[in-house]
This record gives C-alpha cells, structure tokens and sequence, in this order.
C-alpha cells in the first residue's frame, strides 16, 4: 500500500494525514492483513467492501486506531495534577469526584491516575470517592487494560519506587501487572467519538493525542463540542502537549503554565 492508497483511506474516515503520518508504517501493515482477509487486492475494491459491510468497517476503524502510550507521560502534567489540580477538585467536591479518560487505549493513563490519587489521599481524611470512566473505540485495548498487564518499556516514567508498590513483576521481568488494589473504580467500555457521550458530568477530562491529532477538522470539531458538554463548570479538560483546541472557547481558561490545561468557567 502506497501513500496515496493511504491517504484514500485516511479520507473515507475522515483522518488526517498530519496525525498519521509518522505512524503510518505499523497502521499500513495491519491495513494489509485485512485487506487479504477480506480478498481485497486493491483499495478501491477494499473500500466498496467497506461500504457494505459494518462489520468489515468497524474493525478496519479499529485497525486505524492508534495506541502509542506510556504511564507517566509528560512528567510535568503529572506534577500540576498532583500539586494544583487534584488538590483543588477535591476541595471543590467533597463527595465524589468523576473523571473520563477519552481514547484511554490500554489503560496507561488511568492507572496512571489512580497511582497518583493513591499518594494523594494518604495525607488526607474525608476525601472524596474518585470514578473513572475510561472509554475506547477498540474493545481488544480495553481487554488489554483490564488485564493490566503491560511490558517494562511502558514503565520507563514510572519512579523506581512507585513500580515496587504499584506493579507486580511476571516472571522474566519483561512485563509487569498493575495490582488489584488500583482495578477498582474504573467504569471501562467501548465507545466511539462518532456516538453520543456518556451521560454524566466529568469534574476532570482527558482527551490526549487522540481527536485532535487524528481526525480531520470537521469531525473534530463536532466531536470536541460533544467531549465539552460532558465538562462540568470549574472542571478541566487535559488535551495533548502538541495539540491545539479545535476552536476558541470563551468557556475555557488556560491553567497554570502549561498551555494545554484548561479550566471550563464556573
């Protein structure tokens, strides 16, 4: 598959060429196999499939879909959510405190969350309950979340002494599983960006290296609105590092010094 193959492709979904094309080696390949499966030699002959085949098109969506994390990931984020952020929802909020991991892949990100409240809460009396919805549009990345079960190099910003509390290691130490005590809390289930979002209001959204890197500018701005519907008053939204908002939002503030947190007006 060439790049302008791809990029017909990239088209029919409405993706960005920008977005994928750095990664777009592996997604080619994955693309090939299914191709073969379903006995496409070319993609015109692929998309025709796709057109009548829902199935055939979600599972070509999923092989799109792309799930390069880490725990940890931008190490200063995680310092303003410790120090500023979490403190002050859990000023705010004293009985429950929601949050949604939007394209939470394999779970990185949200177990990354409950390590970071765990230290939190040690040094407080009454906190509030913390629930975490993490959603994903590829049902085999939630498997793989559940399982927590991750290889070592997805560690590598996880301090020494987090990993001794928080992991378990398998045998021959290539991978380690998150423990049970941090499996708690998490509602996760498949959902695409294309559908409704969940019925709730989050005190706390992360939607990182996902829609705005990887959908074109139509769908990404009709999807943000619907992510935005879901932020409660004073709650903050975290997007990429690299990302930029699809459109001004006089309902959001930058936070801190970081220019990709946000605090959505009381």
């Amino acid at each position: 598959m060439n790049d302008q193959q791809f990029r017909q492709l990239l088209q029919y979904f409405g993706l960005s060429w920008r977005g994928y094309r750095k990664v777009r080696k592996g997604i080619k390949k994955r693309i090939c196999r299914h191709m073969y499966q379903l006995g496409c030699r070319d993609v015109s002959t692929y998309l025709l499939k796709l057109d009548k085949n829902d199935d055939a098109r979600l599972q070509c969506e999923q092989n799109m879909a792309v799930s390069i994390s880490r725990f940890f990931r931008d190490r200063k984020l995680w310092e303003t959510l410790k120090k500023e952020i979490l403190p002050e929802l859990i000023e705010k909020h004293r009985e429950k405190i929601a949050v949604w991991s939007v394209g939470c892949a394999c779970g990185e990100e949200v177990y990354s969350v409950k390590i970071l409240w765990d230290r939190l809460i040690n040094f407080l009396t009454n906190v509030p309950e913390l629930e975490i919805t993490a959603t994903d549009m590829n049902p085999e990345y939630l498997q793989r979340a559940k399982a927590a079960i991750y290889p070592s190099s997805s560690l590598k910003e996880v301090p020494n002494h987090f990993r001794l509390i928080y992991f378990r290691e398998k045998k021959g130490g290539k991978h380690y599983e998150v423990k049970t005590s941090l499996k708690k809390g998490i509602r996760w289930y498949t959902h695409h960006l294309r559908s409704d979002p969940p019925e709730a209001q989050f005190h706390l959204i992360f939607l990182r290296n996902n829609l705005l890197t990887y959908y074109q500018d139509e769908f990404k701005r009709s999807a943000f609105e619907k992510v935005m519907n879901c932020l409660a008053a004073g709650g903050f939204l975290i997007i990429g590092c690299h990302e930029n908002l699809p459109f001004e939002s006089q309902d959001l503030l930058s936070f801190s010094s970081l220019p990709y947190v946000f605090n959505k007006l009381a």
